[in-house]
């Protein structure tokens, strides 16, 4: 194997892992793979009962694993308790102690082990002044705002010196504000510590700002995994188009296919169409600042989820040639721009086995769909 194929190193890599909590129900983590890069910001990303919260519960020790294996730098930690595996996790709620300042609150993971108070608040108030938060460290919980919480959460995770610090959703209860910087913020410190960061979220514009590696779960399995420029813009199957916005769907004779909205060309019904263009009517005008959102009912018929599309447009674009609601207007793209859809991952009864000892049983069943068409 030549040295551009050999995979980098992994800090974490799951194989055929599954969780079932109840026999003969479906699995909620349905027998996944997946190597992690050292290094690299990974999310896991999907909708409310994709099973990503799951996984990282199972990687932190927080969830029994019904089969399957965790490795961690090489070492099966699938059994080990939470406190012997190398990972810490941080909350969506921050999970502080009320009563305690940051000072304590930092520490506290260093009190249970033993360390003297002098040593174990000198390295508290170490870690609170990398996350600009030395001078705040007498406060209580209480006394700060969310994103300064979250800081004093993030050092005491820290403390402990991971190898992998596991995210659950840390953003969602902030204010839309305080999301964005705060995520340029996670994004700065996981590239200052060289940690490997896991981070669940269901938000799509979340990953697609912090992530490396973007992981797409549905139903338990992995759809796709990739950067996120390379899930973006080559969707391996309907479910990640949708999922991921700013797609429309169109069926085409060779199969489904997936257009971004903003590569669509769009003109009035007046004007002749080009050949293969749709007739659609505009069903919605919604103004987004530097970009006009048009809705659209595709005319005729079209399988079902499918009769509504969308054209983004440049604000410029729009005032030079607005569109009403109402107006019948022709649809069409550049073939380049259309991206041929799979039918999605498949559970594991239904996954043919892989060749027994053959490495690509520890890959993801899905990666090969990250590569661009």
């Amino acid at each position: 194997m030549n040295a551009a194929a050999t995979p980098e190193p992994a800090a974490v890599e799951i194989v055929a892992l599954t969780k079932r909590y109840a026999p003969g129900t479906p699995a909620a983590v349905d027998r996944i793979d997946l190597r992690i890069a050292s290094g690299s910001y990974c999310c896991l990303l999907g909708p409310s009962g994709c099973g990503k919260s799951t996984t990282l519960r199972m990687i932190a020790g927080h969830e029994s694993v019904s089969s399957g294996d965790i490795l961690l730098d090489n070492r099966n930690i699938t059994n080990l308790p939470a406190a012997a595996r190398g990972t810490a996790m941080m909350f969506q709620s921050f999970a502080l102690f009320p009563h305690l300042s940051a000072t304590d609150n930092v520490a506290f993971s260093l009190k249970m082990k033993g360390v003297g108070k002098a040593e174990r608040h000198k390295r508290a108030n170490d870690l609170l002044e990398r996350v600009a938060m030395g001078h705040l460290a007498a406060r209580k919980p209480g006394e700060l705002s969310g994103g300064q919480q979250q800081r004093v959460a993030l050092a005491r995770a820290l403390i402990t010196e991971p190898r992998v610090l596991l995210l659950d959703e840390p953003l969602s209860a902030l204010d839309p504000f305080l999301r964005i910087q705060m995520r340029a913020e996670l994004r700065r410190w996981q590239k200052e510590l060289g940690l490997t960061f896991i981070h669940v979220t269901h938000s799509q514009e979340e990953a697609m700002a912090l992530a490396d590696t973007m992981v797409v779960m549905n139903h338990g399995v992995i759809e796709q995994v990739g950067s996120p420029h390379a899930v973006y813009n080559h969707p391996a199957s309907e479910f990640v188009a949708r999922f991921m916005g700013g797609h429309n769907v169109f069926d085409t004779p060779a199969g489904p296919i997936a257009v971004r909205n903003d590569r669509m060309r769009i003109a009035a019904a007046a004007q002749a169409a080009t050949g293969g263009a749709l007739a659609a009517t505009v069903t919605d005008v919604e103004y987004q600042g530097t970009y006009v959102l048009l809705g659209l009912a595709l005319d005729g018929v079209a399988a079902a989820g499918r009769q509504n599309v969308s054209v983004l447009l440049s604000e410029a674009a729009f005032l030079a040639r607005p569109y009403a609601h109402g107006e019948a207007v022709h649809l069409s793209w550049a073939e380049a721009d259309a991206r041929v859809l799979g039918p999605g991952a498949k559970p594991s009864s239904e996954r043919a086995p892989a060749p027994a000892g053959a490495e690509a049983a520890r890959q993801d069943d899905t990666a090969v769909l990250a590569v661009p068409f």
